[in-house]
């Protein structure tokens, strides 16, 4: 019997590594993670007035990042069996069998471990218990309470993939304030119709997989009406932020103009519905969040800027 070719010893074996590493790093959902990250930072941003100190901003992030890892690998764990079902989510590590539950749910409570250590030692104890709290609403209450048994199933479990702006709150100013309150309201109530809009497009495999989205139990027009509903209170609470006086007319333009955008986008799918409609109104949605909590930080800058400018003179 002959030896194995060395060479191709040395290239299979780094192709697996790479392999499993992608794997955890899939069941991390960093795509998710990158929106929960911005708004984190941004919060930040917010609070101080300021750029936070680059350590206080690295290590919020860092912990933020792993409770987020860590609640989306135990989302991974109880839904295999739904992403089995569904061919968007059928290749998933965990529904595929390249990563064994008992393993993920091990990698995931060391992620929760680290970041509550992290938080609690490096920022403050505030911040590391609102991180533990999204990763128990996230797995607890949305993931294995209500995804399977309501079609509000996403209104309610939002509040999970909101905490971003209440930890970066409290890492900043070790408290909470009515504006850190406000912006998680706009994450808690954009995260319906930007669900939603792709949930029509894939409601048929939510269907196959009896998981009750709103498309599924309600239809499409109920469906589209909660969209336009919900897309409504999210630009008004947007516009919430301009009372409080810790932005200025930078951000409050910029969320004008994005959502008026917003809301032609839901009254055009409304009008004319389709699939590739409803996913381009989810895209945007995305862009959408992300522009918004980036002119946050934007306003910030420039009244710092013009601060400085008018101090000069």
């Amino acid at each position: 019997m002959s030896m194995p070719n060395s060479a191709v010893l040395s290239r299979a074996l780094p192709a697996s590594r790479n392999g499993v590493l992608r794997d955890y790093l899939t069941l991390m959902k960093p795509g998710v993670m990158l929106l929960v990250l911005v708004t984190t930072a941004a919060s930040m941003w917010v609070a101080l007035g300021e750029a936070p100190h680059p350590w206080t901003l690295l290590v919020t992030l860092a912990g933020t990042m792993l409770a987020g890892g860590a609640a989306a690998t135990l989302n991974h764990v109880l839904d295999r069996d739904m992403d089995a079902a569904m061919p968007r989510t059928s290749r998933r590590p965990i529904a595929a069998g390249r990563v064994h539950p008992g393993r993920a749910t091990a990698f995931a409570v060391v992620l929760a471990m680290l970041s509550f250590a992290l938080l609690y030692t490096q920022v403050n104890p505030l911040t590391a218990y609102i991180a533990a709290g999204g990763i128990a609403f996230y797995v607890g209450v949305y993931t294995a309470w209500l995804k399977r048994r309501t079609p509000q199933n996403i209104v309610i479990g939002g509040a999970a993939g909101a905490v971003g702006p209440l930890i970066g709150w409290a890492a900043a100013t070790g408290r909470l304030d009515v504006a850190a309150v406000v912006m998680f309201l706009i994450v808690f109530f954009w995260t319906p119709p930007h669900f939603w809009a792709l949930a029509i497009a894939l409601r048929d495999e939510y269907a196959q997989a009896k998981v009750p989205m709103l498309p599924v139990v309600a239809g499409v027009d109920a469906t589209l009406r909660q969209i336009y509903f919900y897309t409504w209170v999210t630009v008004a609470v947007t516009l919430a932020m301009a009372p409080l006086g810790v932005l200025s007319w930078v951000y409050t333009a910029a969320a004008v103009v994005l959502g008026v955008r917003y809301l032609r986008l839901t009254r055009g799918l409304m009008a004319e519905t389709s699939d590739a409609r409803a996913r381009a109104l989810y895209g945007y949605s995305i862009v959408y969040l992300f522009s918004l909590f980036a002119a946050m930080v934007l306003d910030v800058t420039v009244q710092q800027l013009a601060g400085h400018l008018l101090g000069r003179v």
